[in-house]
Parts: C-alpha cells; structure tokens; sequence
C-alpha cells in the first residue's frame, strides 16, 4: 500500500513512525518545539530525506498557507492540548496560543479534502467546557467538511 500523509504537530514523530511502517510517505511535516524538531529530523532524515531537502519540514504551521502544502491521502495531528488538558488553565479554543490551531486543522482539511485524517488529543478534550469543545470539533468536522468522525478514547 502506498500513500502520502501530513503530520501536523508532528512532535517526534509517531504518527510518522506508524504511517511509514505501514508503507505511508510523509510529504509535510509541521513542529514548533526546537528539541522534538530536532528529535524528528534525527528519526526521519534517512527515511524521508525528500521532506528536509525540500524544505517540507515547517516550524510553524500558522506561516503556512494550506495551498502551500502538497496533495496527500491522510491528515495527522496531535494538535496542541495544554488548552484542554485538566493540568492546565483549560481556556480550550480561547487559549491565546494554541486553542485556535483546531481551526488550522480544519482550514487545510477544507482545502485539500483527504479521505481520512486523525487527530489525538487529551482525554477531557471530549468534556471539556460541558462537552462545548468537542461539540465545536464535531460540528466543524461532520457538518461543516462533511466527514464521518469516530471517536475512540485509549487511556483509561
């Protein structure tokens, strides 16, 4: 099986690790952390060599248009969850710094309308603020792009 991917909030890489095992190519990689980009391009560059020579590892995915990103099958993202999780402030969308970037997943799903994405986040994503956040993130991802979601929580 051959198919391309993107991973947004790549950390250091796991989506990446499972997707290219199961025979996946990365052709965009986005991660603002100086220490996990430095972990990822240490885990990729031999792997996916076309990604850093050809400038497809970004830092910041807020710099980037969705146009500027090249055609893929499958969406990765860990998107940030600080603004969800019970350790922090729980500003969730509102927070400042990362609460919008749901929306930049949304914007590049929009654009380029791959067949199937994945996003994992913090358990309480699904109950924070009453369940409002999450009834945000399903309305935009069913109702608005037209997928079919499944949720799956895996810690216990």
């Amino acid at each position: 099986m051959s198919f391309k991917f993107v991973d947004l909030f790549a950390g250091i890489g796991g989506f990446n690790a499972a997707l290219s095992a199961a025979g996946g190519e990365c052709v965009f990689a986005s991660e603002i952390d100086p220490f996990a980009r430095k972990t990822y391009e240490a885990n990729f560059k031999d792997r996916s060599p076309n990604l850093f020579l050809n400038d497809m590892f970004n830092e910041d995915i807020r710099s980037v248009s969705p146009n500027d990103l090249p055609d893929f099958d499958i969406l990765c993202a860990g998107f940030p969850c600080q603004p969800f999780s019970k350790a922090g402030k729980q500003d969730g969308l509102q927070d400042e710094r990362n609460g919008s970037l749901f929306d930049k997943i949304v914007s590049v799903l929009e654009f380029h309308k791959p067949k199937y994405f994945i996003l994992e986040n913090v358990r309480n994503l699904i109950s924070h603020d009453n369940e409002n956040t999450w009834f945000y993130i399903k309305e935009q991802l069913e109702n608005k792009l037209g997928y079919k979601i499944d949720k799956k929580i895996y810690s216990p």
